[in-house]
């Protein structure tokens, strides 16, 4: 079985996630920021190019790695099939750069066209907040984790 390191960046403002849709891809699933680790990089090293290279964004903060995850895709279109090693990171920004904004991914690591990305943000602290469910793929496994990490952080700048 091929194993796929990846890392993925949970940025938070206030009580808001970062997340994105592929705008142009029918499935309603959410995303966080991250991907593949190239060859030789560590973990937050890819974690940084992969949030920079789908959001257009520069991270000029602190991450803290927050959580493991080993997930075994097979079949996904689009994706590559094996078992993703996946390291979890999370950062705060005290304000959004916008509300929402598209940017295109240019080198998938699944190969092909440049996919369109639209990015915005969730309060997951909202009665609306998007379930586990909602999010592609086992990103939303860490949402509880992420949410006690965050309830610190909210209520301690309250």
């Amino acid at each position: 079985m091929k194993i796929f390191h990846k890392a993925y960046v949970y940025l938070t403002c206030g009580p808001e996630l970062l997340v994105f849709e592929e705008a142009d891809n029918p499935r309603p699933d959410l995303q966080v920021p991250g991907g593949t680790l190239d060859p030789g990089e560590s973990y937050l090293q890819g974690a940084i190019r992969e949030f920079s290279e789908e959001t257009g964004l520069t991270l000029d903060i602190a991450l803290e790695s927050f959580a493991d995850q080993d997930h075994f895709i097979d079949n996904v279109p689009g994706i590559l099939d094996g078992l993703h090693r996946r390291r979890h990171f999370h950062g705060t920004i005290p304000e959004k750069p916008a509300d929402e904004w598209e940017h295109f991914e240019m080198t998938p690591s699944a190969g092909g066209a440049p996919i369109r990305f639209r990015l915005f943000w969730v309060d997951l602290f909202s009665e609306e907040a998007p379930p586990e469910t909602r999010f592609f793929e086992g990103f939303g496994a860490q949402l509880e984790a992420l949410r006690s990490r965050m309830e610190g952080q909210i209520n301690g700048s309250r």
